[in-house]
């Protein structure tokens, strides 16, 4: 009975010793966590998205989801093993993210080309407005029944969103009074907001890549595709710096009583510089389109060489039906109006409101192939097509 007695007190005295021990290594790791120095992600362009790491977990922060904006959005990415070892102050941050992520909702096309090039558009379960979708690969899974309808961004059917239980939401929002995506939070599901489109140079918005890469545990991958993008966007923007001509450039069209075009500032005039073009309006500035009347549009532009992306219209008839005045420019005249309306997906979907944010590089080998044909013998335009 000794000898019992003996046996359970070393034993229990064992137990103690490791549950003390582990209790304490428990401890160490969280403050270990909480003075950690994080590793700030390298980014070259991109200014609305950063990324810091420690041991743990990353840090994602969204600084300019919108323009104007005046909240700061910070979300813990942490690995699903990790999770129940560590200690997150969730107050601290506006949503943790389990990695990793198996299931995805995004609102916008624009976020759809970086889930193909990094191999995990599988992982895409809703969308609003899937009909938008250009991409062959992820109209099949539409078709398939795997990515649900989700209705308009303004107004996503919050109910068949939660059916699909994804891990998180990526959010598109103009001003962040997006009801359906505040109802999503309150639900338990992350929302992340994108800013994307908000970055005000080309290679900017196609460095958001690396948002994706680092949601998806795939920074390697998405550091090697943005690389390659930025070098052909920047090989393309040195040969067309070497030419001696210069052709004057017209964008836009009328809208009843507007003339709606881009701003010198914009991204589409520093393409077209880029492309070294004229754009004859690229020494005004804004945060928005500018709104000019008929007649100071065409004082300026009516024997611009090029007229590009005609708003919406699709053909020269639809343009001079539009409005008659259109008919009026050289540019009309002599038939040399490009637009990439023309391009589209299987359901109407316009390719360049989906691809072109993340290739810039493609947008501005069109363009030098429109403004400068003999330097690109062996393109062929991936987005713009000729009005006919």
């Amino acid at each position: 009975m000794t000898q019992i007695l003996g046996i359970v007190k070393r034993t229990t005295y064992i137990l103690l010793i490791l549950i003390t021990l582990l209790a304490c290594k428990n401890k160490v790791k969280s403050i270990e966590i909480s003075e950690q120095n994080s590793t700030e992600f390298p980014l070259n362009y991109a200014k609305g998205f950063s990324v810091s790491a420690t041991e743990y977990y990353k840090t994602l922060t969204i600084s300019n989801p919108w323009p104007n904006a005046d909240k700061v959005y910070k979300y813990a990415l942490v690995e699903e093993s990790i999770l129940p070892e560590i200690t997150l102050n969730r107050d601290e941050f506006d949503g943790i993210i389990t990695l990793p992520i198996e299931k995805m909702v995004v609102t916008s096309t624009t976020h759809l080309p970086a889930l193909e090039l990094l191999n995990v558009e599988n992982t895409l379960v809703g969308f609003p407005g899937t009909d938008f979708i250009s991409s062959e690969k992820i109209r099949e899974l539409v078709d398939a029944k795997h990515v649900r309808e989700l209705g308009k961004n303004e107004g996503i059917n919050t109910e068949v969103l939660l059916a699909t239980q994804p891990d998180v939401v990526i959010g598109f929002g103009i001003d962040g009074k997006n009801k359906s995506l505040e109802t999503i939070k309150k639900s338990g599901i992350p929302v992340i907001f994108n800013g994307d489109w908000v970055e005000n140079s080309p290679l900017a918005k196609a460095e958001w890549i690396k948002f994706f890469g680092v949601l998806f545990n795939k920074k390697q991958q998405a550091d090697s595709i943005f690389k390659r993008i930025e070098t052909d966007y920047l090989e393309a923007k040195k040969l067309a710096k070497n030419t001696q001509t210069k052709p004057t450039i017209l964008s836009g069209a009328m809208h009843k009583d507007i003339w709606y075009l881009p701003n010198g500032t914009s991204t589409e005039a520093q393409l077209l510089e880029d492309a070294h073009a004229n754009y004859l309006w690229s020494d005004s500035k804004g945060s928005g389109s500018l709104s000019l009347n008929f007649e100071s549009v065409f004082t300026k532009a009516k024997d611009a060489d090029i007229w590009l992306s005609p708003s919406n219209y699709t053909s020269l008839e639809s343009l001079k039906n539009g409005n008659p005045h259109h008919a009026t420019f050289k540019a009309f005249q002599t038939k040399n109006i490009y637009s990439f309306t023309n391009t589209t997906g299987a359901t109407g979907g316009v390719l360049y409101f989906e691809l072109g944010m993340t290739r810039p590089d493609l947008v501005l080998k069109d363009l030098i192939k429109i403004c400068h044909p003999e330097l690109l013998k062996n393109y062929d335009l991936y987005f713009f097509k000729r009005l006919e």
